[in-house]
C-alpha cells in the first residue's frame, strides 16, 4: 500500500457538526444584511431649466395610408411591415411591403417608406423602394440598424410566365445624403 504525501487532514471529512455550523453562519450573514439596508433611492428632480420630453410619435400603420397602388376593385393587401427610426429624426418610420388581393397568381409587390410628422394626423409616403410596375415580389424582408434588406424576385424578360421568376436580387437600402440608397449587401451575389 502507498503512503500519500499528504497526511489525512481532519477537517476534510464533514460532520453534522461542520453543515450545523455553516448553517447558523448563513442565517446570521442573511439576517444581519437584511437589517442593514441603505437608504432608498431618491430620484433627482428637473430642476427649472430642464426641457419637457419631446412628443412620441407612433409609427405609421400603412392601413391609414393612401398608397400609390392601383388595385381596382379589389382591396390591398399588408404582405409584411417592419418599423424602426431609419434617418436618425427620432421619429420611426414604417417600411411596408404590399400588393392587390389577387385571387390568383402572384401579384407584385410595393415596397414603400411610410413617416408621420408631429403635426400630421395621417401618415404619409415619402419612398417608394419597389414599384409594382416592376414585377418583383419580395422575401427575406428585414429592418436591422436601420437597414432595410430583402431579396426581389423577378423576370429576364416578359415572355418569363408569372409563375416562374427566373432572377433573384438579394438588396439594401440605406438612408444617405437625404434619399434611399440601393445597393448589394455584401457577401451576396445575384442569380
Amino acid at each position: 500500500m502507498q503512503q500519500s504525501a499528504v497526511p489525512e487532514l481532519a477537517h476534510a471529512h464533514t460532520r453534522p457538526i461542520h453543515w450545523l455550523a455553516t448553517a447558523t453562519a448563513l442565517a446570521g450573514v442573511m439576517a444581519l444584511s437584511s437589517a442593514l439596508q441603505p437608504d432608498a433611492a431618491r430620484a433627482a428632480q428637473p430642476g427649472p431649466q430642464a426641457q419637457p420630453a419631446p412628443a412620441v410619435v407612433a409609427a405609421p400603420d400603412p392601413t391609414e395610408v393612401d398608397l400609390p397602388l392601383d388595385c381596382g376593385p379589389v382591396g390591398i393587401v399588408v404582405k409584411q411591415k417592419r418599423s424602426g427610426d431609419l434617418d436618425g429624426d427620432g421619429r420611426p418610420e414604417t417600411v411596408a411591403v404590399v400588393h392587390c388581393d389577387a385571387s390568383m397568381g402572384t401579384p407584385p409587390d410595393g415596397v414603400y417608406v411610410l413617416t408621420r410628422s408631429t403635426d400630421a394626423a395621417q401618415p404619409r409616403v415619402v419612398a417608394t423602394l419597389v414599384n409594382p410596375k416592376d414585377r418583383k415580389t419580395v422575401t427575406d424582408f428585414a429592418l436591422r440598424d436601420a437597414v432595410v434588406t430583402a431579396t426581389l424576385h423577378g423576370y429576364s424578360s416578359a415572355d418569363v410566365p408569372n409563375c416562374c421568376p427566373d432572377v433573384t436580387d438579394p438588396v439594401k437600402w440605406q438612408w444617405k445624403n437625404g434619399a434611399f440608397v440601393r445597393s448589394t449587401p455584401a457577401g451576396t451575389q445575384s442569380v
